[in-house]
């Protein structure tokens, strides 16, 4: 049997374990379309910040350049991502996302969105934003240095 969280757990302990539960009924929403949770996750990030470089968004996700290329050359031959170069850096390139990958990002947030709300049933929308912002004021203004676990 595992350790249960308790009002008396350390923080730390208690997001690693809403973590969990969240990326697993995520990823089980997002497969449901044909994507795996990180194909997901790119796909939002190039939604919500475009015109990246692969580097910048790599840092921005806390992805290495091996396991970002290989996110974006398998979105890439599913038809969801282009890579153009950029005007400033022709070495460099910049993923964005297709329209049909914009439409499957769209779906995959709408059943994440109906994830979110069955896992906080007894929370107020007041409430639910004063979380959102908790963990926006943990996550900060810093890089993330790679993968929590």
């Amino acid at each position: 049997m595992s350790p249960r969280p308790s009002a008396d757990s350390e923080i730390t302990w208690l997001l690693h374990r809403a973590a969990q539960r969240m990326r697993n009924a995520t990823g089980e929403r997002a497969e449901e379309h044909g994507l795996q949770l990180r194909d997901y996750i790119v796909l939002t990030a190039l939604n919500l910040t475009p015109n990246l470089t692969q580097g910048e968004l790599g840092k921005a996700l806390g992805l290495d350049k091996t396991t970002l290329m290989s996110q974006l050359d398998k979105l890439e031959r599913m038809g969801l991502v282009i890579r153009r170069h950029d005007p400033r850096d022709r070495r460099a390139r910049i993923p964005q996302i297709t329209d049909s990958g914009e439409d499957l990002r769209e779906k995959v947030s709408q059943a994440c969105h109906r994830v979110e709300q069955a896992a906080l049933p007894n929370f107020t929308d007041d409430e639910v934003r004063l979380f959102r912002r908790m963990l926006i004021e943990i996550i900060g203004d810093s890089d993330d240095p790679g993968s929590c676990l």
